[in-house]
């Protein structure tokens, strides 16, 4: 079937995800192929402390997405989108946003950029003895209880923003099993929350007398290709304002952004991984045996599909790149030169590629806002060098990029060379990727390792919930790692880069004057107004 017609006859599969700074849509076929994209730009916003989106941002910035590739369609197949195959919803991990029994939010949505829940995760990691991050959403409900917050005693239902937006487009309170694992631990076993620490969680509650447990309020934990509800006719009018799109379309199990990077990776089989770079940065390496002890820079979390995996987060990847570049931008326009942004970031990664290895000796912190895999609970950006450091544009440009995923190495160090964990291949997706090779050949600098970028390494988790949600519908009983294997990559790991011994000796060389550079990175942060 040609394109025109999958659409006209509803066989095509929509994915929607809601990035940190970009809502995306993407159209496939049933060969798994873009047929279109639509999206929406928005920014979190700073208020009374804690990073947040309002209710209004999440369903205008969809609609407007949703109506971005409505437009699109129409623009290049002249066809409306009336019925799909079926649809998938992804989004940021973590965080908090607790409803009442009428369905109302309670407080603003607390991202997974807050971290102002230092006491909590200290006191559930212990009490799970199992590392309990600061973004988890166990963590935000555990210091609203210390915070004696007035809405607990209202709380009927917690869920992460995937969750939420499932919920109101099909009336399923439901959540896959790898964004379930970033609210509280999850039993690969049995597909469910940890039933060990769901008990002591409830026993640590008990004396507050809040009427509610952790299973009344949180959702059911559904694996990949699991039922998990369909479009309703609220949902289609929520997500579709044209009133073309009908309802009864399948959703697949909605899940975080992590799990989709791993799938849009083809990185779901154990001794695979994949290292997502955007506006944060994670990797995830799926496990061939547990780690010898838990570590507070090392969260334990799952596939799609429920095998256990270590990730590595870091709140802060290309945010100070891009304000960098937005710099340069700026100057070009000062000059009175068109603005390409492609051009502009292409040239200037280009120019990092001939830097020195350690960056001639200058040092970049990217911490737009806290860092825990550091010990930041707050951020301030910087850029040092010494008048005897080799001050150019190219060793500057190099130490940005460096600094976007400094971080990330330092956690992956402890798998890697602690924990002596083996890969079999890791790739590389999203926005550090798309120009040149500086990102991956840094990445594999840093990482010691060889890194593969497919075509889609720009596409990231829409593409990646949208194969989720083809799975539900065309799995023909073969497992996921399977399916991805057979039907979508088909054999493809993409164009990789081997580190080069001199990068890898430039980056150790770098991490030891950035290491060297965090009490600087400190002293900036506590004299912060």
């Amino acid at each position: 079937m040609d394109a025109v017609s999958i659409i006209k006859s509803g066989k095509a599969v929509l994915g929607i995800e809601l990035g940190s700074t970009r809502i995306k849509a993407v159209l496939i076929d049933p060969e798994s192929k873009v047929l279109a994209q639509g999206s929406h730009e928005w920014e979190n916003r700073l208020e009374d402390g804690l990073w947040t989106y309002s209710v209004t941002d999440i369903w205008d910035g969809l609609r407007d997405c949703y109506s971005d590739l409505r437009r699109n369609v129409l623009k290049v197949y002249g066809t409306e989108i009336e019925n799909l195959s079926a649809i998938g919803i992804s989004a940021m991990m973590h965080g908090y946003m607790p409803f009442d029994s009428k369905g109302d939010i309670l407080v603003p949505f607390r991202t997974w950029r807050n971290t102002n829940t230092g006491e909590a995760a200290r006191t559930l990691s212990g009490l799970f003895r199992f590392n309990i991050p600061l973004r988890w959403s166990i963590s935000h409900l555990y210091q609203a209880v210390l915070n004696g917050e007035e809405h607990l005693k209202d709380l009927n239902y917690l869920t992460t923003l995937a969750g939420y937006v499932h919920w109101k487009l099909t009336g399923r309170q439901v959540l896959g099993v790898g964004d379930a694992s970033g609210m509280i631990p999850v039993d690969s076993a049995t597909m469910n929350y940890d039933s060990s620490m769901v008990s002591a969680f409830d026993a640590l509650l008990a004396p507050n007398g809040f009427g509610w447990t952790l299973e009344d309020i949180l959702p059911e934990v559904l694996p990949a290709g699991a039922d998990a509800g369909c479009l309703t006719q609220e949902g289609a009018s929520l997500l579709d304002v044209s009133g073309h799109l009908q309802p009864g379309i399948p959703l697949c199990p909605p899940e975080g952004d992590a799990g989709t990077g791993m799938v849009a990776t083809n990185a779901v089989r154990k001794r695979t991984g994949n290292v997502s770079a955007g506006t944060s940065s994670f990797s995830m390496i799926v496990l061939e045996k547990p780690l010898s002890k838990p570590y507070e820079v090392i969260d334990m979390v799952t596939t799609p599909d429920g095998s256990p995996v270590a990730m590595v987060h870091c709140n802060n990847c290309t945010s100070d790149l891009n304000g960098w570049v937005g710099l340069f931008r700026d100057y070009q326009q000062l000059l009175g030169i068109p603005v390409d942004n492609n051009i502009i970031y292409a040239k200037l990664f280009e120019s990092a590629l001939a830097g020195d290895s350690d960056c001639g000796g200058l040092v970049s912190f990217n911490f737009v806002s806290g860092e825990p895999v550091m010990g930041f609970s707050d951020g301030r950006p910087l850029f040092v060098r010494s008048a005897s450091d080799s001050f150019n544009l190219s060793n500057f440009m190099r130490s940005v990029l460096y600094a976007t995923v400094c971080v990330l190495k330092s956690g992956n160090d402890i798998l890697f060379k602690d924990e002596k964990v083996e890969v079999d291949r890791i790739t590389g997706h999203g926005g550090l990727f798309k120009s040149t090779q500086a990102g991956q050949k840094f990445l594999a600098a840093a990482l010691n390792s060889p890194i593969s970028v497919m075509e889609t390494a720009g596409e990231g988790g829409a593409w990646g919930i949208a194969l989720l949600a083809s799975f539900l519908v065309d799995s023909a009983g073969m497992s996921l790692p399977e399916w991805l294997d057979t039907k979508v990559f088909a054999g493809n790991v993409g164009v990789s880069v081997n580190p080069d011994a001199k990068d890898v000796a430039g980056f150790e060389a770098y991490m030891k004057n950035y290491n060297c550079c965090l009490p600087i990175e400190r002293a900036a942060v506590d004299a912060k107004k």
